[in-house]
């Protein structure tokens, strides 16, 4: 089967990614190109974003199961389709994946139908339970088992944290040259729609003109604009105040060493990103790899997972197992709240995402 990657090319995103440091470490986990042809019956391939090479999670499973987890982590659902286009069949057992990109995954033919118990559903947010995504035609074939949102991080000593809930903080003249932007167009340009009272799901061609206009009118007070790694840096070490498009997964697993780090949702709602995790159809060890997603979705794998080395975030679990200063971090007490006033991020069709893309290139090059 040929894959056609071009359509993903949106989903080169928050993973791009988090720390050096996470980097290394997820080099060191997944080892070389892995893996070769089918590997031993006592080892499980999994293509993976790097919160799932940390060794935390995966050893207590390889214990449990008597088994080696080989993780190879990757970037964009674009990537993970051409390394699986370069694989044998049989290669890869288990993915994860941008959850909105499941419908058309699964429209390749390369994804297993899950079965309904291999998920605790009534213990799964309801945001991420009944997200359009999630079931393709009443099937799933992935599980949602993390999430977070695209909103505001910023350093609580220098911002008044009323601006900070504001969705118009980019905007305000206060913090001109002092805003940093996550370089990742589509969750941004989406931003900016609920900004204006249009929400995802409603923004039209029509909308685009103004959407653009509002997001170059920014740019005065934009002192840079980069991956997650560059504008982590510049918040910690004081080159900006905000980031907009950042939140959770930029900054949680910072705040315990740098307090003056904060994050929040804007006021005129947050805007949902989340991850499921599925099973190839040409796995020739999918019973362990039916197990590796009920260690994933426990209450113990989802607390690992969500406090992951390379970057933290929600749970899908509600009864995940994390500590109560953890959860602080993570804003737990406001998730009832946050969901109620947020959007799931959802992409756009060919035609619409070429249109996004051209707005961001030239507020890039503005």
């Amino acid at each position: 089967m040929t894959m056609r990657t071009s359509k993903f090319r949106h989903s080169v995103n928050r993973r791009s990614f988090l720390s050096a440091a996470a980097g290394a470490a997820s080099v060191a986990a997944t080892g070389s190109l892995l893996p070769r042809r089918a590997r031993a019956a006592g080892e499980l391939n999994i293509l993976v974003w790097c919160d799932h090479a940390d060794s935390k999670l995966l050893e207590p499973f390889e214990q449990a199961h008597d088994v080696k987890v080989n993780a190879k982590t990757y970037e964009g659902t674009g990537t993970a389709l051409s390394i699986l286009e370069q694989s044998a069949p049989g290669d890869w057992d288990v993915i994860v994946i941008d959850a909105p990109d499941v419908p058309q995954v699964a429209d390749l033919g390369i994804l297993t139908e899950l079965s309904d118990d291999l998920a605790p559903w009534d213990d799964i947010f309801p945001q991420l339970r009944d997200a359009p995504y999630t079931r393709v035609d009443g099937k799933v074939y992935a599980i949602p088992e993390k999430f977070g949102y695209y909103g505001f991080c910023y350093n609580k000593d220098v911002v008044d944290a009323a601006d900070a809930k504001r969705g118009d903080i980019a905007w305000n003249e206060k913090y001109q040259g002092r805003i940093g932007v996550y370089d990742y167009y589509f969750p941004v340009i989406q931003m900016v729609g609920l900004s204006m009272g249009i929400k995802p799901a409603d923004i039209t061609s029509d909308d685009l003109e103004a959407i653009r206009e509002r997001l170059l009118a920014m740019k005065p007070n934009v002192k840079m604009i980069g991956d997650i790694v560059s504008v982590q840096n510049a918040l910690v070490t004081g080159s900006v105040d905000v980031i907009v498009g950042g939140a959770e997964f930029t900054v949680s697993n910072l705040m315990p060493t740098n307090p003056q780090l904060d994050w929040v949702i804007s006021d005129d709602g947050g805007l949902i990103w989340n991850q499921g995790i599925g099973i190839l159809s040409d796995s020739n060890r999918q019973d362990l790899a039916a197990e590796f997603i009920k260690w994933i979705m426990s209450p113990k794998g989802q607390g690992l997972l969500a406090t992951s080395e390379c970057f933290w975030a929600m749970p899908a679990n509600e009864a995940a197992e994390i500590s109560d200063a953890d959860k602080a971090n993570l804003r737990w007490d406001d998730q009832a709240d946050f969901l109620a006033r947020s959007e799931v991020s959802l992409l756009p069709d060919v035609e619409m995402d070429a249109a996004m893309l051209d707005i961001w290139t030239e507020f890039l090059q503005s």
